[in-house]
């Protein structure tokens, strides 16, 4: 049995179709949910942990049916939110040891020492929480997501706001959790790296699972070479035989080639014929980024981005 199964799992609000027929199954890795803001990804995790119920289909979570029971689910996993879920005005310990006692955990002082320590916070536990980083606040939100030592493990961008440095400690953590058994499910925008860690991912889209394998597999099956290019001025698609222009942003358009290093010439060639001012011209192999524009397209988020939201949540961080 897998640690997670979805069949046909559905969520309407109103008539619109958060998630649509989703059929899943994740064991014993890292598996990444991506996708564009409003895609579905966070209504899939909220379902998954038993906070928000289905309209229709099923799911289970260590053999345990997300609606029937629901309490035995939410014994088995943990979820870290996008937002900050500690208190800056307790110390390390002490948020950790609130979530062991909500939990029931016997000996939760002992086990409360231990998660510190393998979240290497044990000689800043008895510091309040305000003085951590922002990195050493998301290891708390993870010491404290293992004190009843779950079998699977929820991270909604569990990297997000920080540093290189700080992102590459999570996912050490993350990788260790993985290779002791634990399954996890995360969301993120980065598709480094998910492209770098996770065993597999999946690319959502308007509540429709569009693309499911390892990153590998995925890059392989676009079969094509990639070229970039920067321009100048205003962009306009110059046609180029075996050429295929799949994203345009920034100045920058990328576009997939059956024989890149033919194509590359004849697409610069048309761009000086249409009066196009190129400042670089680049091939590569294909990327997840490629795949994932490739895949969803150009979306129209939702509803506006919240600025002011962003900036609250990257300030908790530091």
């Amino acid at each position: 049995m897998n640690a997670i199964e979805t069949h046909d799992l559905t969520r309407y609000y109103g008539t619109l179709c958060a998630v649509n027929r989703l059929t899943l199954s994740v064991d014993r890795e890292i598996f990444a949910l991506l996708g564009p803001n409003g895609s579905g990804k966070t209504t899939m995790v909220l379902m998954l942990t038993t906070l928000l119920l289905p309209t229709s289909g099923s799911a289970t979570v260590s053999g345990h049916d997300i609606v029937r029971s629901g309490q035995q689910v939410r014994r088995t996993l943990s979820y870290v939110p996008q937002d900050m879920a500690v208190d800056i005005k307790l110390t390390g310990r002490e948020n950790a040891l609130l979530f062991a006692r909500l939990y029931g955990v016997l000996n939760p002082k002992d086990r409360v020492d231990e998660v510190l320590a393998v979240m290497q916070l044990t000689g800043r536990a008895d510091d309040l929480v305000r003085t951590y980083s922002g990195g050493m606040r998301r290891r708390l939100e993870l010491a404290q997501a293992l004190v009843h030592e779950p079998e699977v493990l929820f991270l909604d961008e569990p990297t997000l706001g920080l540093d290189v440095a700080a992102r590459a400690t999570i996912w050490e953590h993350i990788t260790a959790l993985k290779k002791d058994g634990m399954t996890i499910f995360i969301t993120t925008h980065y598709m480094d790296e998910a492209d770098r860690f996770c065993n597999r991912v999946g690319i959502i889209t308007k509540g429709t699972l569009l693309a499911l394998d390892a990153p590998s597999a995925l890059k392989a099956h676009m079969g094509n070479d990639v070229i970039t290019a920067r321009i100048d001025g205003e962009f306009r698609d110059p046609a180029v035989d075996g050429v295929t222009l799949f994203s345009y942003a920034n100045n920058e358009a990328s576009y997939l080639a059956e024989n890149g290093r033919e194509a590359l010439p004849l697409l610069a060639d048309a761009f000086i014929k249409s009066g196009i001012r190129v400042r670089s011209l680049a091939l590569r192999e294909p990327t997840l980024d490629d795949v994932f524009l490739h895949t969803v397209g150009k979306s129209e988020e939702p509803v506006g981005f919240d600025q002011t939201k962003f900036r609250t949540m990257l300030r908790r961080r530091k």
